[in-house]
């Protein structure tokens, strides 16, 4: 599902280097952020009567958004926007779940019609002496091939071998799925190669009572899946300044581009869209830029790591730039317009676009994109990727 809007972010930081591009929307408010959420970005352990709230000062709430995100499972929460559109609130009825991620969009209007988005996430409270794990894809979604099943804990997990056995990764046509650990809260499944398409995949939980810890037992058991799309494989040559496009093989486009500048090069590697948002703003004074850059309104951004590396339109750009440099802060642009057009190369590649699917960067002068930054498993060889399993 393409998400409506995103919060806040920025590019890289003033050292340069993929490994700094931009922080995850909303992990920082910059001077001047007009929309005001509560919980604060990031919270754990949120009473499941709230409260929850987003504000603005002077123009109006365009659109707000809360959805709880529970194994892939989203479900929205009725609110409403106050009269004067400067204060959203659920309504009365409306209760948090326990255990559950929540995340919240806003996008405001100030008096002079201009737009800023916000985005925002945080945890409810988890019944003490229990784990939860977070999964994505969405249930019943349909994922490119490049998608890799992710479980994120919101608690160390100790007993590794006895969690990773609770969890069952199957697909029709069958193939053999292995699980990485990454630290203590992460575990991811692939396959081998990338997904067949048509594939469908299931994903069985049977945490509940199992002991991730000493005296910390799962809560969940249930069975969630999701379908696997065509294939797409898209390559950024960042020094010939091009993106092919590839669809089940074939060439769609060869679409130019710019990616990052000398000194804020763009992450080499194979990079899996997560997010897609039609509206984002990137703000430099989030990375240490200062107030070099604050544009409100990026249009169709794609997120391809946790770090921050998007590949978004670009309308500030002068249009002889796409395919003949690099002047990003470490992201991929592309053409687009002012608010953003389906006609521009932007919004093309955005409308055609599936989380799950594969950009791959070559010939940057920066290293490789870690294998846990975003979905970046991709780049481990199948041998390391098994010796990370605690099965193995």
């Amino acid at each position: 599902m393409a998400g409506l809007l995103a919060g806040l972010v920025g590019c890289t930081g003033p050292d340069g280097g993929g490994g700094i591009d931009f922080g995850l929307p909303g992990k920082a408010r910059a001077p001047g952020d007009v929309i005001r959420v509560s919980p604060e970005d990031g919270s754990r352990g949120v009473p499941a009567e709230g409260p929850v709230e987003v504000k603005v000062d002077s123009g109006r709430l365009e659109r707000v958004t809360v959805v709880q995100v529970e194994d892939g499972l989203r479900t929205r929460v009725d609110g409403e926007v106050s009269a004067d559109g400067l204060r959203w609130r659920p309504r009365p009825d409306s209760r948090l779940a326990l255990a559950a991620k929540y995340s919240v969009d806003a996008v405001a209007l100030d008096a002079h019609g201009r737009r800023s988005a916000r985005h925002t996430t945080f945890t409810t409270a988890v019944p003490e002496s229990r784990f939860i794990g977070y999964f994505k894809p969405e249930n019943r979604s349909t994922v490119g091939t490049g998608m890799i099943v992710s479980f994120g804990f919101n608690m160390p997990i100790e007993n590794r071998a006895a969690v990773e056995r609770a969890i069952r990764v199957t697909s029709v046509p069958p193939v053999e799925v292995v699980g990485h650990w990454f630290g203590k809260e992460r575990l991811d499944f692939r396959p081998a190669s990338y997904w067949r398409p048509g594939t469908r995949v299931t994903v069985e939980l049977a945490l509940r009572d199992v002991e991730g810890a000493p005296g910390v037992y799962g809560i969940q058991r249930k069975t969630v899946g999701f379908t696997v799309g065509r294939s797409q494989v898209s390559v950024v040559d960042a020094a010939a300044h091009t993106m092919e496009v590839r669809r089940d093989g074939e060439l769609l486009a060869t679409v130019p581009i710019t990616a990052g500048a000398p000194k804020t090069t763009t992450y080499n590697g194979r990079m899996v869209v997560t997010e897609l948002y039609d509206v984002t703003r990137m703000n430099g004074a989030t990375v240490g830029f200062g107030g070099e850059y604050d544009i409100k309104d990026v249009p169709h951004a794609i997120r391809l790591t946790d770090s921050g590396t998007f590949l978004h339109g670009n309308y500030w750009a002068d249009p002889s730039t796409f395919g003949s440099a690099n002047v990003s802060h470490g992201c991929v642009g592309l053409r687009d317009d002012k608010g953003g057009s389906a006609d521009s190369p932007a919004g093309w590649f955005f409308e055609r676009t599936l989380i799950g699917d594969v950009v791959e960067v070559v010939n940057s002068r920066d290293r490789k994109v870690a294998a846990d930054n975003g979905l970046g498993g991709w780049n481990m060889e199948w041998k390391e990727w098994r010796s990370g399993s605690a099965l193995s």
